[in-house]
C-alpha cells in the first residue's frame, strides 16, 4: 500500500540517511524489495557525482560504480532521453556488453523492475528504480494505477532530495583555462575531432587529447560534448 502521509514525511527528512530509510520502507510496503534513487543537478554533471541512495547489495554498488556501468546500463541511456518509464526485460539489453551487465545484475537478484526518469524543473536529472526478485514487473507496468503510484513516489522523492544535491556546478571565478584550452574548446564547439584540431593547430593528436582531458577535469564533466555545453552555459565560449 502507498500512503500519502508516508510520502509527505519524505519532505520533512533533513538527514539523507533518515530520508533513505524512509524511502526504502515506502518502496517495500508497495511490494518492491529494493529501490535506487540517483540524481545530479544537471545532465552535464558527471553521473558518478550523483546523490545516490539504495538498498542494493553493497558489492554490486561497488562493482557498478568502479566499472562506471552507468555508461553501459541501457536504462540510464533511456532515462537521459525520455520521460517515460522503462521496464527491465531481456529485449532492452541488446549488445554483448549490455547482456553481460544484465547477467551480473541478475546474479545480485536484480531480475526485474521499473526505472522512472527524473527531469527536474531546474535541470536536475536522475533515475529511480524499483526492483523485485519476482517476474511480476510486466503486470505492474501494464497497470496504470500502480504505475501512477510509482510516479507519484518518484515526484515526492525528487522534490525532497533536492536539498541533498551537491552543488557540482562551477562558476566563472572557479575555472582557469589556459589560452590553448580556450582555443581547443572553440574548435570542439565547432564539432572538430582531435585529429582535425591537431592539424589545425599543428601539434600531435595526443597533445590535443591531453589538453581536452584537462578541460574536462577543470569543468568537472565526463565528455567533450559536456565540456562544450558547460563552457557555453558558463559564458566561457559562445555558440558558433
Amino acid at each position: 500500500m502507498l500512503h500519502i502521509d508516508d510520502l509527505v514525511e519524505l519532505l520533512s527528512c533533513n538527514d539523507p540517511d533518515d530520508w533513505s530509510t524512509k524511502l526504502i520502507e515506502i518502496a517495500k510496503n508497495f511490494g518492491f524489495e529494493q529501490v535506487l534513487f540517483g540524481m545530479v543537478p544537471h545532465k552535464t554533471v558527471p553521473l558518478e557525482t550523483a546523490f545516490l541512495r539504495s538498498n542494493y547489495a553493497a558489492s554490486w554498488r561497488q562493482t557498478y560504480d568502479e566499472q562506471k556501468m552507468h555508461y553501459v546500463d541501457p536504462t540510464v541511456a533511456h532515462c537521459l532521453n525520455s520521460s517515460l518509464p522503462i521496464v527491465w526485460q531481456p529485449s532492452i539489453f541488446k549488445s554483448q556488453q549490455e547482456n553481460e551487465f544484465y547477467e551480473q545484475a541478475r546474479s545480485y537478484w536484480l531480475r526485474s523492475g521499473i526505472c522512472i526518469p527524473i527531469h527536474g524543473a531546474t535541470g536536475e536529472f536522475g533515475v529511480m528504480s524499483f526492483v523485485s526478485s519476482e517476474a511480476d514487473h510486466l503486470a505492474i507496468a501494464g497497470d496504470a494505477q500502480s504505475l501512477g503510484k510509482l510516479t507519484l513516489m518518484r515526484d515526492y522523492a525528487q522534490e525532497s532530495a533536492i536539498q541533498f544535491l551537491a552543488k557540482a556546478d562551477v562558476g566563472l571565478d572557479d575555472v582557469h583555462l589556459t589560452k590553448r584550452e580556450y582555443e581547443l574548446l572553440k574548435w570542439l564547439a565547432l564539432g572538430k575531432t582531435a585529429w582535425e584540431i591537431s592539424k589545425i593547430l599543428i601539434c600531435s593528436e595526443s597533445n590535443v587529447n591531453f589538453h581536452v582531458k584537462n578541460i574536462k577535469r577543470k569543468l568537472r564533466v565526463g565528455s567533450r560534448q559536456q565540456a562544450v555545453v558547460k563552457a557555453i552555459k558558463q559564458g566561457l565560449i559562445y555558440p558558433a
